[in-house]
C-alpha cells in the first residue's frame, strides 16, 4: 500500500519525508485556524551526510604457517590493526597456548563526523595476550 496518496509508490525516501513534514505543518495550521490556539511547532528534517569516508581494512594476507613447532603450540593468525594513520598487518605466528577463533565482527553505527576532514575507521579485533586474547577496538573518527 502506498504510504502517501500524494506521491508515486516508488518515490525517494527524502520526498516522502518532506511530504510528511508539509502535512504536519498543514495540520498544525488547520488546528490553529479552527481552535484559535497558537501552537509553535518546528519540523526539522536532517539528511544523512552524502559522503562519509571510511578507511576499510584490506583483505587478509595469506601466510605460510610452516610446521607446528611441537605439541601444545597453536597458530595465531595474522590480522590487520589500525596504527595511527593506516592499517598495519600483524603477522601470524605460533604460540604456546590455546588461541580461540577470532570472534565475528561487531557491526557498529557510524556516528556524525566531527568535520568534513575526518574519516571513519571501523572497529576490529586485535590479539592481546595480556588482555586475555582477542579484544574489540571500537570504530572511531580520525583526521
Amino acid at each position: 500500500m502506498n504510504p502517501s496518496p500524494f506521491l508515486p509508490p516508488h518515490s525517494h525516501p527524502s520526498q516522502r519525508l518532506a511530504t510528511r513534514a508539509l502535512a504536519a505543518g498543514a495540520i498544525a495550521l488547520l488546528s490553529v485556524i479552527s481552535t484559535g490556539c497558537v501552537v509553535k511547532e518546528q519540523v526539522v528534517v536532517k539528511q544523512a551526510p552524502a559522503h562519509v569516508q571510511v578507511r576499510y581494512m584490506p583483505a587478509p594476507i595469506a601466510e605460510d604457517r610452516g610446521a607446528q613447532p611441537g605439541p601444545g603450540w597453536s597458530w595465531l593468525p595474522g590480522h590487520w590493526k589500525w596504527e595511527g594513520r593506516d592499517w598495519a598487518w600483524v603477522h601470524g605466528h605460533w604460540v604456546q597456548h590455546t588461541v580461540p577463533v577470532m570472534p565475528a565482527v561487531i557491526v557498529e553505527e557510524i556516528t556524525v563526523a566531527p568535520s568534513p576532514m575526518h574519516f571513519w575507521v571501523p572497529g576490529h579485533w586485535v590479539w592481546r595476550l595480556d588482555a586475555g586474547g582477542w579484544i574489540w577496538v571500537k570504530g572511531s573518527w580520525h583526521a
